[in-house]
């Protein structure tokens, strides 16, 4: 035997076997500690996302009242009316940059999402420090309508695809739910907090202090909602290219079409529900503000009910139902409860504060459910299917509505009363913006209905025989 050729004795079995031992063991404790770390991992998402809403939706869901500040206290030197179009034209602006920024977040620049939501946070920050010292309305509606928005878009779109990542299908829709009920939350609260700090401060020092509490939550919130491990990395192979399939299938249009008209009118109460109740209701400040409080209230119940409706697999209800039932429910309290208020009135428009508001705040929690049906339709047919994006072009689509419903809203406002009738709502400068919501509500849920076979079926059936 050559002397450079190495040989050992055989270990006794004991020896041998113990380093095995040792690494199962290691192995197993590994393994027990992946689903633990995952789990607290998900909790620290769901409640960094739910933390985010405020910066990002605070101010949009009360806006209403600051534009009953400013038409009580003008100062601005412009056309007064443009003041209705800033809360709609924040929540449009926001919405209609999400499937750009949810492109560029959900591959390519994946691993950057953290530091672009810091980035809208200063955006955000400056864009309200600057409206407190605005002295013309465009002033205003660039600050508070646009810039704002814009940073707004860049906090909720790479967080909310990171929350999408780290929540599977079968529980995606229930975790959107519930950080939309947290959204509410929001719409819940902030209206009495900037109502009172505008009160004992005015408005301008409540701006800047809404700067503050804006960068201050944002950055705590961020810090909670890491960027997925599939994600993080993606950026150093060569990613493969968003797919676009989905834009095949019907389904994605019968959604997008519902989604704009639900949009179009629920953006109108949450603007001018605060003003009605003071001008035409005769109703205290105090309650007009109440009034936006309760229909952002009902949303926090509703949110989470529709997002376990539709991922709940006990419950034998297609996605189409569900999500019609948000809009026609909408349109009912519209007609029957806001249209036939009159002076004084506090009961009946309490009642519509509660129920528009908890099926209108309830729809987005549906989305879940779209996603996923077409995700199901691209599993037939063997495509593959991004709901990040997905995700983000119903956002998107729901930004026109919310857009073509705030400039609408003016139109309508002006037009003045309905001549065809002088009763209840309908007799006052508010009838035609009450006319508007409640028809968008409807065509909202017909169209998903109309999508629906069995209900198409029924209606040609209905109009054979007559």
């Amino acid at each position: 035997m050559r002397e450079t050729e190495a040989f050992s004795l055989p270990m006794p079995r004991g020896e041998r076997e113990a380093p095995d031992v040792e690494s199962v063991v290691e192995a197993d404790q590994e393994a027990d500690a992946r689903p633990m770390e995952l789990k607290w991992k998900k909790i620290s998402v769901l409640v960094g996302s739910g933390i985010i809403q405020l910066p990002i939706w605070g101010f949009a869901m009360s806006y209403g009242v600051f534009q009953e500040y400013y038409s009580d206290n003008w100062t601005f030197e412009g056309d007064r009316s443009v003041t209705g179009v800033i809360g709609t034209t924040a929540n449009g602006f926001m919405y209609l940059s999400m499937p750009f920024l949810f492109a560029l977040f959900t591959r390519r620049w994946a691993h950057r999402r953290q530091l672009a939501a810091v980035c809208g946070t200063l955006i955000a920050c400056l864009s309200f420090f600057l409206s407190a010292y605005s002295t013309t309305i465009w002033h205003l509606l660039t600050t508070q309508g646009i810039t704002s928005a814009l940073g707004c878009a860049l906090i909720y779109s790479p967080t909310t695809l990171s929350l999408g990542e780290w929540y599977t299908t079968s529980n995606r829709a229930l975790a959107y739910g519930i950080v939309l009920s947290c959204k509410n939350i929001v719409g819940t609260s902030c209206p009495f907090m900037l109502r009172a700090m505008i009160d004992t401060y005015g408005y301008q020092t409540t701006l800047k202090a809404w700067a503050a509490i804006l960068g201050g939550t944002s950055i705590f919130a961020i810090l909670l909602i890491p960027t997925h491990p599939s994600k993080a990395s993606i950026h150093q192979t060569r990613a493969r290219k968003i797919p676009w399939h989905f834009l095949k299938h019907r389904s994605i249009y019968f959604y997008s079409i519902a989604i704009i008209f639900q949009s179009s009118g629920y953006g109108i109460p949450q603007t001018y529900l605060s003003s009605y109740a003071r001008d035409i209701a005769l109703l205290s400040q105090t309650s007009g503000t109440m009034m936006l409080t309760l229909f952002n209230a009902a949303g926090i119940v509703a949110s989470s009910f529709f997002g376990w409706l539709s991922d709940n697999s006990h419950i034998t209800l297609s996605a189409q139902l569900i999500a019609a039932i948000p809009p026609l429910c909408s349109a009912l309290s519209t007609f029957l409860f806001w249209g036939l208020t009159t002076q004084g009135d506090i009961a009946l428009l309490t009642i519509f504060s509660l129920t528009f508001g908890f099926f209108s705040s309830g729809y987005s929690a549906t989305w879940g459910g779209m996603l996923k049906q077409i995700e199901r339709e691209s599993a037939e047919r063997n495509e593959a299917v991004d709901p990040g994006m997905l995700y983000g072009l119903l956002n998107g689509v729901r930004g026109v509505g919310y857009a073509s419903g705030g400039l609408a809203s003016v139109g309508l406002f002006r037009l003045g009363a309905l001549s065809a009738t002088q009763r209840f709502v309908y007799g006052t400068s508010y009838g035609p913006l009450v006319l508007f919501t409640g028809v968008s509500s409807l065509l909202g849920g017909w169209v998903v209905l109309w999508r629906w076979n069995p209900l198409r079926f029924l209606l040609l059936r209905g109009a054979l025989r007559g």
